[in-house]
């Protein structure tokens, strides 16, 4: 079963810091939205950032953010929980325009996933082709 990774979500938690630009997490609080769930990052926490769920189907509530997020390559790199499945993914977050995070991961178990989350409003994520991202 594929799974869409929106934990993606958590792509906000590192910030604008992509490409030239070297901002700071600080840049990543506010509210996210993937398909029908709402995240909201605020600065703090366990892991220098908390990112939440606060609307959705399920998971309201739930923390996203699962380690600390670390810069490597140009992007950022974490376990984030999924908002929907509450699976976790080793995640490779990078900033696509100044409005959109894409995320790329898998979970332990080999489950791989892609997607992308918006600011303030709906980003549908693509499904990896079957079979992971190879």
């Amino acid at each position: 079963m594929r799974k869409t990774m929106a934990a993606v979500a958590a792509l906000m938690a590192v910030g604008y810091a992509g490409a030239a630009n070297a901002a700071g997490m600080a840049d990543m609080v506010g509210k996210w939205k993937w398909t029908d769930f709402t995240i909201e990052c605020k600065e703090g926490g366990a892991n220098g950032m908390s990112c939440t769920v606060i609307d959705g189907p399920k998971n309201k509530g739930m923390e996203m953010i699962q380690s600390k997020l670390e810069a490597k390559d140009g992007a950022f790199v974490g376990k984030v929980k999924h908002p929907a499945s509450g699976d976790i993914y080793n995640s490779k977050m990078n900033l696509k325009d100044p409005n959109t995070w894409s995320m790329d991961g898998c979970t332990d178990a080999g489950v791989c996933a892609k997607g992308a989350v918006t600011r303030g409003t709906s980003g549908r994520p693509r499904a990896p082709p079957r079979g992971g991202r190879g």
